[in-house]
């Protein structure tokens, strides 16, 4: 990298967010940027995630750009090597490899009030940019707990997206700490294998059977030679699944039919009822994510799987030690225990306009306009950003109106002319998530009597988009500047539009 080096545009990440933007650039037009990534490879959530058993909950037609059918998915639900092999492919033929910098993690954003533009320190050297997108996913860092004792604990200590396939856990005894999406996952991939698995789980999650199968070949060779069929084929599950939306986010009440589903799901495969009682949730199913499996439950149910139905609560030693005083010996532990969703690390890397941190700015709670962009970080927006959650659909859907969003925005600068900057209005971010957080109160994640990861610290459910996919297209679909702040370099305050 050059050590002045300057571009148009610098992308933050390469998972799905990133090379959407990368590819949205360059069908706009734009062939001044550069794609920022921190590891070796591109692929995100799906290079990092790589334990036994990974595999995604939205049906591959669908967990795909549109823009880039996939004729040839091999199951209904893709695995995690197939999607990582979609995201290699869709880079080479969009050609953006020449753009992307591996081993460039970023150390530090910083806008320059007087330049107008982004002075960026990353690993692989230093570069500025008129507009940044950070596209670093919500799932890109993992959270482990702050257990008492973990330091000296003598076995072997990875969460779900480090996993050490080095360490082989043939007849070792595993413990399993969470029970959220990669845990449903990695129980029965391990049980089989274990000496014993010890789950510790604080909460139940509700499962739902997942229809996975073979697409066989004559499917494939159909989405080959008639492509609209494929288009066909992601219209219907996209058209199914909008028509959910209301259940969660209007009338919960309806999601009882669901939940007697999930529990049917349990009782074919749980017949111990003390166990049963244990898996069965206390909220209203819909609160916290639901999870798809078929396997989880016979894994369970195992001789050599024990599920505690408590948090862990510290370490001694080998011993494992819940909050009820249950104690288990093991030789690994495993944690599932999620992301820094609602704290995102590279918040504390970006710095405003009035030299503020982006975390210190989301303080009280991550807050953007239509997901995109924050008050004080002018040509900036993030993919994925607050409020931009689903609970039942494709975030591919979301991802790509965002790219729209992202290129009116890079239109609106051309059309303005010369060196500009757009500036989120405070009062437009704040009626935009007052409007959201009111739709919020009467969705089923906030009245379905629960605490999930879509909280952050003061209660608040900054994660989830509270209405439809097609909502959030039209939302975005434009930037309004009569939401923004033109800044010009001549003057350091902003002119009215």
């Amino acid at each position: 990298m050059a050590e002045h080096e300057h571009v148009r545009v610098a992308v933050v990440g390469s998972g799905f967010g990133g090379l959407g933007a990368a590819v949205r650039l360059r069908r706009e037009g734009v062939t001044d940027f550069v794609v920022l990534e921190r590891a070796a490879s591109v692929g995100g959530t799906w290079r990092d995630n790589s334990y036994p058993g990974c595999a995604c909950d939205v049906p591959s037609h669908l967990y795909s750009f549109s823009f880039a059918p996939n004729p040839d998915w091999p199951r209904t639900f893709s695995g995690q090597d197939h999607i990582r092999a979609y995201l290699e492919h869709v880079t080479d033929v969009f050609r953006l490899r020449p753009h992307i910098r591996l081993n460039s993690e970023v150390k530090r954003m910083t806008w320059d009030s007087q330049k107008l533009r982004w002075d960026i320190e990353t690993a692989g050297g230093a570069l500025s940019a008129d507009f940044v997108v950070s596209a670093t996913g919500p799932l890109s860092d993992p959270k482990i707990p702050d257990i008492p004792g973990l330091e000296s604990f003598p076995g072997k200590v990875f969460h779900s997206a480090g996993w050490d396939h080095d360490y082989d856990l043939r007849g070792k005894r595993v413990a399993m700490v969470g029970t959220g999406a990669s845990a449903i996952q990695i129980v029965p991939a391990v049980q089989p294998i274990a000496r014993k698995v010890t789950l510790f789980q604080r909460t139940p999650p509700w499962v739902l059977p997942r229809m996975d199968r073979a697409i066989s070949g004559a499917e494939r060779w159909l989405h080959r030679q008639l492509p609209f069929t494929t288009q066909a084929r992601r219209g219907l599950l996209w058209g199914i699944r909008e028509l959910q939306v209301q259940a969660f986010t209007k009338r919960p009440g309806e999601l009882g039919a669901v939940e007697q589903l999930a529990k049917r799901n349990m009782a074919r495969a749980i017949k111990d009822p003390a166990l049963r009682a244990k898996l069965t949730p206390d909220y209203c199913i819909g609160c916290k994510r639901i999870l798809l499996s078929s396997t989880y439950y016979p894994a369970l149910a195992q001789p050599n799987v024990d599920v505690v139905a408590s948090g862990l609560s510290r370490v001694e030693g080998a011993t494992l030690v819940a909050a009820d005083g249950t104690e288990a010996q093991v030789d690994a532990i495993v944690f599932g225990t999620g992301f820094h969703v609602t704290d995102m690390p590279i918040a504390d890397r970006v710095v405003g306009a009035d030299g503020r941190t982006l975390a210190e700015a989301w303080k009280g709670g991550m807050e953007s306009l239509r997901g995109a962009s924050a008050a004080g970080f002018p040509n900036w927006m993030t993919i994925i950003g607050p409020n931009t959650g689903l609970g039942n659909s494709s975030m591919i859907l979301m991802i790509e109106s965002q790219l729209n969003y992202l290129a009116d925005f890079v239109r609106q600068l051309d059309v303005l002319g010369g060196r500009v900057a757009l500036d989120a209005r405070p009062s437009a971010v704040r009626d935009w998530n007052h409007r959201v957080q009111e739709r919020m109160k009467r969705t089923v994640w906030s009245t379905g009597g629960c605490t999930s990861w879509y909280l952050d610290a003061n209660g608040r459910n900054s994660t989830i988009w509270p209405g439809t996919t097609t909502e959030f297209r039209r939302a975005t679909r434009r930037v309004d500047l009569a939401e923004y702040e033109v800044l010009r370099p001549a003057h350091a305050e902003a002119t009215a539009v």
